[in-house]
């Protein structure tokens, strides 16, 4: 499922974040991937024993538990704590796919069910940079506002376009979800958003206690622990 998440940051926030990001040291962002990955990627991340990227990936995190739509269209189970990188000057990201198991801080593993982009600057600060997702319907181009995010399967087979003006700046992150399979929780996505829908219209409340109790038990059928 490919889905537009607004509004994940505010103004202050957004402000904030990028002050700290526009002061802070970058290194090459082919340290945090494969051989593969190397050979396609030219952009620059906060490093991952930075300070600063642990700081700005918890704002980032409790900002995330505050969004509903982000939970209901992830149900997630973990987070891998977010990265920080930056496109500029022809920096590009070719075509690739993401891990499918990541390490956590605290030794466990994390299978990458979702990969997440949120957006730290304005579409009009840069040229490029759009982040182009492939699936079974075609390439998706993707250029948010800053503060937005967009979630798709991790499985997707995607690339970030050169930046030929101006600054790219975005955090990334990984979410294994409680349900694996894609299909399960755009279903899942779908009933509860009819469910908030029909609750706001005032709809019968014995059919929608029926529905949520449709939704849960299906949530509790395809959930892993």
């Amino acid at each position: 499922m490919l889905l537009h998440v607004p509004d994940i940051l505010d103004r202050e926030q957004l402000h904030r974040m990028r002050a700290a990001l526009d002061a802070a040291e970058w290194t090459d962002g082919r340290e945090t991937v494969g051989t593969q990955g190397a050979q396609v990627k030219r952009n620059r991340q906060l490093p991952d024993a930075s300070p600063l990227r642990r700081q700005l990936g918890e704002a980032l995190l409790a900002a995330l538990a505050g969004n509903p739509l982000f939970h209901a269209a992830t149900l997630p189970r973990r987070i891998l704590p977010p990265r920080f990188n930056r496109y500029e000057g022809g920096g590009e990201y070719g075509m690739h796919v993401d891990g499918s198991v990541m390490a956590l801080p605290d030794g466990e593993q994390l299978r990458s069910d979702i990969s997440c982009t949120l957006f730290l600057s304005e579409p009009e600060d840069y040229d490029g940079g759009e982040l182009i997702i492939s699936d079974t319907y075609g390439e998706h181009a993707v250029k948010l506002p800053a503060g937005d995010a967009i979630i798709y399967p991790a499985s997707s087979l995607h690339r970030v376009q050169p930046v030929t003006r101006g600054a790219r700046v975005a955090a990334f992150f990984w979410v294994q979800s409680l349900v694996r399979d894609d299909g399960c929780r755009r279903l899942l996505f779908e009933l509860d958003a009819s469910i908030q829908r029909l609750v706001a219209t005032g709809a019968d409340r014995a059919a929608v206690l029926q529905l949520t109790g449709t939704y849960h038990n299906l949530l509790r059928r395809w959930a892993e622990s």
